[in-house]
């Protein structure tokens, strides 16, 4: 991450105890110490600390039990603002956030990913100073920028690898890029992790195992196991849009392979299949209105389609056991033809103990997945304990 401080910092031990806060509760003194075992004056210098570098403030008092009453602390999420960027194969998707993932303002435009790197950084880095401002922020008060891509990328570095759909992209250091123009920490990963993320922590904090598939112009999957984001080795995991579909005509796919369930369901795909028959289509979205004003023809291809997707998901079924499969992106917006031809699928062709208590649902966060998810990066490094105490050193030593 662009930005963070190379030597470790000093414990403090009051990065842990933050910790207790991020569910926004507010506590006393003394159910800290009841809560960690701490002493008081353990407890009443990390409350202090933490309260010194603005992440806790003074939440009124609580109920009395006798005497005066106790004063409470609660997390300060308007502490620091977070830019949170979607960049989707046509488009973009830009918010900022509290610490909290409390949206200030938004926006969304088309853009092109196709488009030279350094042009849609620029547009990024200028749109993104823009809303800091409508949201009454200053660049000073950017913990930092969580950026989507629509392609694989390093998760370590933030460098884009061989994205099929963007060229020119290769090895781009994205974080260095929006760090030199807007002087805040960037973190960067595949834009269906990010949407992952961010529907797992808004929609579906409970659930310890899911996998979330965006279905658009590319086809690709984030993963969730035991309450985490799974990356993998190189940060590939989840790439379903490239595995080849049984029995599927061997259609070219544009990462050099044929039969890629990309080539067969995604929606360049079915817009090719449908301008055959005579459609007027140009975008994905074109699709979606087809489908919703009862074109046959359109919902018989979008069915199909989740059936495509069904027999590569039905393995993942069986390999990960998910409770739970959320199905987001722009063609989900096509009702149940999509979700019923995936179910029909997935529930034939996997084991009965794998789908016994599985649901299969279109996204809850819609198109607001990504830019949460993307700025749930950010806090989820910017408030964890060592970077907190990274603070909070920071803090005593000037």
């Amino acid at each position: 991450m662009e930005g963070l401080q190379k030597f470790p910092p000093r414990p403090t031990g009051a990065g842990d105890l933050f910790q207790l806060f991020r569910d926004g509760a507010p506590r006393t003194r003394a159910s800290l110490v009841s809560e960690t075992g701490q002493s008081r004056s353990t407890v009443a210098a990390r409350i202090d600390a933490l309260t010194a570098i603005g992440l806790l403030a003074p939440a009124g008092e609580a109920t009395s039990t006798g005497g005066r009453p106790p004063s409470t602390f609660a997390f300060a999420p308007t502490n620091r603002v977070v830019l949170g960027v979607d960049l989707g194969a046509t488009h973009a998707r830009l918010a900022v956030t509290d610490l909290a993932a409390g949206t200030l303002a938004s926006t969304q435009a088309p853009l092109a990913i196709s488009e030279d790197p350094e042009r849609v950084l620029s547009w990024v880095a200028e749109t993104g100073s823009s809303l800091v401002a409508e949201a009454g922020r200053s660049l000073d008060e950017l913990a930092g920028v969580g950026i989507g891509l629509p392609g694989p990328v390093d998760h370590a570095n933030g460098r884009p690898v061989n994205p099929p759909i963007m060229p020119g992209w290769d090895g781009v250091d994205v974080p260095g890029f929006l760090h030199r123009l807007l002087g805040a920490p960037v973190v960067v990963d595949n834009d269906v992790n990010v949407m992952a993320l961010g529907e797992h922590r808004t929609a579906c904090p409970d659930e310890q195992n899911l996998l979330f598939v965006k279905v658009a112009t590319g086809i690709g999957s984030g993963v969730v196991m035991d309450g985490e984001l799974r990356r993998g080795a190189q940060g590939a995991a989840g790439d379903i849009g490239h595995v080849a579909v049984p029995g599927a005509p061997e259609v070219p796919c544009r990462c050099g392979n044929s039969g890629c369930l990309e080539a067969i369901a995604g929606g360049g795909a079915i817009a090719h299949r449908l301008r055959q028959g005579g459609a007027r289509i140009d975008t994905t979205q074109d699709i979606v209105d087809l489908v919703r004003g009862g074109d046959i023809a359109a919902g018989q291809a979008v069915r199909q389609a989740g059936r495509d997707i069904g027999m590569v998901l039905a393995t993942s079924v069986s390999m990960l056991n998910p409770a739970r499969i959320i199905v987001g992106g722009m063609l989900s917006g096509a009702g149940e033809h999509l979700i019923a031809g995936i179910r029909e699928v997935v529930y034939q062709r996997s084991l009965p103990l794998a789908t016994q208590h599985l649901r299969i649902v279109t996204s809850s966060a819609g198109a607001q997945a990504g830019v949460i998810g993307a700025a749930t990066l950010v806090t989820d490094r910017f408030l964890a304990p060592h970077a907190i105490d990274a603070l909070i050193t920071d803090k005593e030593d000037t």
